[in-house]
């Protein structure tokens, strides 16, 4: 056996990797997790979907002339298999199937999901098992509901992959609130035995839930931050599964999302105007200054600037932020927004910007030297989340010394901590209960302090900026996950 095959080898399927296709989170995770993973000793191979993004992206991924027909049904659809190595060496492979992939967008437009959500997403799953099959790994590691039945596939039906029959399953969840819920009369489409469409596996309310299978089948399932796990076995965040993760709670656990610190760090940052670290933010003065200019506002720096990154949908706290704030724009503040969702909210936020043009400023988008140029610019960072399986935008807001006020839910719960004047311990403002008079009152803490209290202000500053939440402490926890298990029988 060489040294390479020598090593834990993980197969991650994923519908996204950063940078050939991004929704959010998922693909930040993918797009940094396995190469961290890579450092440390792991073998890592990676299988997404290949979407119109990467054909006609300037990736230019080999055809490997493999092709495979994948059953749908009663019918057989071809799909063929492209790969390119990473910079790393990791190799990653296409799944090219144009009928599902070739499309504006990766699962819907801003208003609806396209109608073959669940063909599209079978067939992926079905087709990442093949792939597995010329180079078997010892885990499987899928994420989300996209790449759920990957795993109900090999588990429920091992006789169909013998050669794959038992390599260990890990499922990661990164938001729970979207499960790939299907009408039953798409039970067809999987070609499964209808004893599988009970309650005890895919079923649910009489609809078949992807995300479910995955959670049922999996040999471990874990989240995307420590205290997400232990919500989601709650009513509240549990998304009518919390029974399921009651049953299987000594096989979950929650490893917090790292951030890629080569990518996110104002130290090296090349889309920011001016750089800077903790020893020196001097630097981030100009940032706000370019931040303000590039947002058409008043160029102030003693006016606070309350920057968003964020998708505009109910999950971010976005109705909090409508309920209260015709009370923020009392205080002397300017509210930047970068982000794009909802179209209730945005009509709501660009009809507040054209009506106070000089506090309120909006891009309905997602431009990545944007993002980093409003997290860096900006003093307060806002994520007033219902909930938050594990955020990143915050951690990255940190590493600025951005300080972020948060709600207290899953991974914004696990790397914010109220700042306590006494001891001079924590890195942000935090609020409890979802209620938008107690997020008002988060901010005003923060207003106070940046007014007010600079001492205290550059003490927040630098704790923010010297906490570690990088990738490698987290792909350790991973690591240490998957040897758990393939320890166990």
């Amino acid at each position: 056996m060489s040294v390479l095959n020598s090593k834990l080898h993980v197969f991650m399927a994923s519908s996204e990797i950063t940078p050939f296709a991004k929704s959010g989170g998922l693909g930040d995770v993918l797009g940094s997790l396995p190469y961290v993973l890579q450092n440390i000793g792991l073998r890592v191979s990676l299988v997404m979907p290949a979407y119109r993004s990467v054909i006609r992206g300037d990736y230019s991924p080999e055809d490997t002339g493999i092709r495979f027909s994948i059953p749908v049904s009663n019918k057989k659809v071809e799909a063929i298999l492209l790969k390119m190595r990473t910079n790393s060496d990791i190799p990653l492979y296409f799944i090219r199937a144009d009928r599902y992939f070739d499309r504006d967008q990766l699962y819907g437009t801003p208003d609806n999901e396209y109608g073959d959500n669940a063909e599209r997403f079978i067939f992926f799953s079905r087709a990442v098992l093949e792939v597995l099959k010329f180079d078997p790994p010892q885990i499987l590691h899928a994420h989300d509901w996209q790449s759920a039945l990957s795993i109900v596939f090999v588990k429920a039906q091992p006789h169909l992959y013998p050669v794959i029959s038992t390599t260990k399953t890990l499922f990661t969840i990164h938001n729970l609130g979207y499960q790939g819920i299907f009408w039953d009369k798409d039970w067809h489409l999987l070609n499964l035995d209808k004893k599988f469409f009970t309650f005890r596996y895919l079923e649910f309310y009489n609809k078949i839930n992807f995300l479910k299978g995955g959670v049922v089948f999996a040999d471990a399932i874990n989240t995307v931050s420590p205290t997400y796990a232990e919500e989601i076995k709650t009513k509240e965040y549990g998304f009518g599964l919390e029974g399921v993760f009651q049953e299987r709670r000594k096989d979950l656990t929650g490893i917090l999302n790292g951030a890629d610190y080569n990518v996110w760090s104002p130290e090296t940052d090349i889309f920011i105007k001016e750089k800077f670290s903790v020893k020196n933010f001097a630097g981030k003065k100009a940032c706000k200054a370019d931040l303000q200019r590039i947002f058409n506002l008043p160029r102030d720096a003693n006016i606070p600037v309350i920057g968003m990154v964020s998708r505009l949908v109910e999950q971010k706290g976005f109705d909090l932020l409508e309920e209260m704030f015709s009370k923020l724009l009392v205080r002397n503040i300017q509210f930047v927004l970068l982000g794009s969702g909802e179209n209730k909210y945005q009509e709501f936020f660009y009809n507040m910007a054209k009506k106070y043009p000089e506090k309120i400023s909006v891009r309905i988008a997602f431009i990545e030297s944007l993002a980093h140029s409003l997290i860096a610019g900006s003093d307060l960072f806002l994520m007033p989340s219902r909930y938050e399986p594990g955020g990143l935008t915050q951690i990255y807001s940190l590493r600025y010394g951005t300080v972020p006020v948060v709600r207290a839910t899953g991974g914004l719960k696990d790397t914010v901590k109220e700042f306590n004047f006494d001891t001079r311990q924590g890195n942000g403002f935090v609020f409890d209960a979802y209620k938008a008079k107690n997020l008002l009152l988060a901010i005003d803490r923060a207003l106070n302090c940046f007014i007010n209290h600079k001492d205290y202000w550059n003490i927040i500053m630098k704790n923010g900026m010297q906490a570690d939440y990088s990738w490698e402490r987290s792909a350790r926890a991973y690591h240490a996950l998957y040897r758990k298990i393939l320890a166990e029988k």
